[in-house]
């Protein structure tokens, strides 16, 4: 391999160099060194060389250009990027510090803050219809569960109201932990995939777990007082159905919530979304359809009674609308132990629920 060769071998693989390097800023070529490469003797030595090497040095420097580019614009970019589960940010939210949470910081009652639990087998569609609620769009690409905890704060009426989600699927495999998803739990949403009999199974056996240990934890008489939402996903699928909604009323009962949904068509999940929010104690306001979308600082200025940044659009105090906490990550398990250790000392219960 003559020299030529080798100095053409060293300028190609400039790109797979910067890959290499992942972003980092320590490898530096500057034109100086590359002017001296084509001052070098080899270079007097050969003068039939000098414009291809003339010109292999022009497309080095456009390739670090290029790269130098792309660097600055990722740098300007990472406080705006999505989230590798499509949540997605206002511009304006970009500057938060923090989490917002409404009773902490005294804006509401206790009564207006609900916790919604969402259990269910894999694949039967939690995420899509909580992506519904939050006023996203439904994905069609199935991934595990990775984010299982959202925030959405409402300003309804002049009162201020928060709701948060928890999607327990994760804890599928942890009967302790998910027990205290349930004991923590204000209302419960159930969700099967009518394509899959033992998903539905598997509701059925929710609804029963769900009503004893809420029923001993709140010493309740009548189990049909803890709130449960079911919902029988996926009825566009049509002809793959094996789950009929008479076969659903006949075992969940006719006094049962049920609804069947389609996350994909957007279908029947409004009723659903009303009913969890009249067996929660929430305004009808809460559901999707019902209310206008703002920034979680345009929602802060609103509650607090401050004007909002420029450029921002917070409606008036009579309009109802809504929030989500881009940065709201799931309690605990140690402050959930202890709300529920409160709950149980309140309620006079010999011992701890969590078994």
């Amino acid at each position: 391999m003559n020299a030529t060769d080798k100095f053409y071998l060293s300028v190609d693989g400039i790109p797979e160099t910067f890959k290499s390097c992942n972003g980092h800023h320590q490898l530096r070529i500057t034109r100086p060194v590359m002017q001296n490469i084509t001052h070098s003797p080899m270079h007097q030595h050969r003068s039939s060389s000098s414009s291809k090497v003339s010109n292999i040095s022009k497309a080095g420097m456009g390739i670090i250009k290029t790269v130098r580019g792309r660097w600055r614009q990722e740098k300007r970019g990472v406080a705006c990027r999505s989230s590798s589960t499509g949540s997605r940010h206002s511009s304006s939210d970009r500057h938060l510090t923090r989490s917002v949470d409404l009773l902490e910081l005294g804006l509401t009652k206790p009564k207006n803050c609900q916790r919604i639990v969402v259990l269910g087998a894999p694949k039967v569609g939690k995420t899509n219809i909580l992506q519904r609620f939050l006023g996203r769009d439904f994905e069609e690409r199935y991934e595990p569960t990775a984010e299982d905890f959202h925030r959405k704060l409402y300003h309804i009426g002049g009162e201020a109201y928060q709701v948060d989600l928890l999607d327990a699927a994760r804890e599928r495999n942890f009967p302790a932990k998910r027990r205290l998803s349930i004991l923590t739990g204000d209302i419960f949403l159930l969700v099967f995939s009518v394509d899959n009999k033992e998903s539905f199974k598997e509701v059925c056996e929710l609804r029963d777990d769900i009503r004893a240990a809420k029923t001993k934890l709140m010493k309740l008489k009548d189990t049909s007082r803890v709130p449960i939402v079911i919902c029988g996903n996926k009825v566009d699928l049509g002809a793959q159905r094996v789950v009929s909604r008479l076969e659903a009323r006949e075992i969940l009962g006719e006094d049962a919530a049920f609804f069947e949904t389609s996350a994909k068509e957007c279908t029947g999940l409004e009723g659903m979304f009303r009913a969890l929010a009249a067996l929660s104690g929430l305004p009808d306001q809460t559901s999707p359809l019902q209310h206008q979308t703002i920034s979680l600082l345009a929602y802060q200025a609103l509650c607090t009674g401050q004007r909002g940044r420029r450029g921002s659009r917070t409606p008036g105090l009579g309009a109802p609308c809504a929030a989500v906490d881009p940065l709201a990550r799931r309690p605990s398990f140690t402050s959930d132990l202890q709300m529920v250790l409160g709950s149980s000392t309140k309620h006079k219960s010999e011992k701890c629920q969590i078994q």
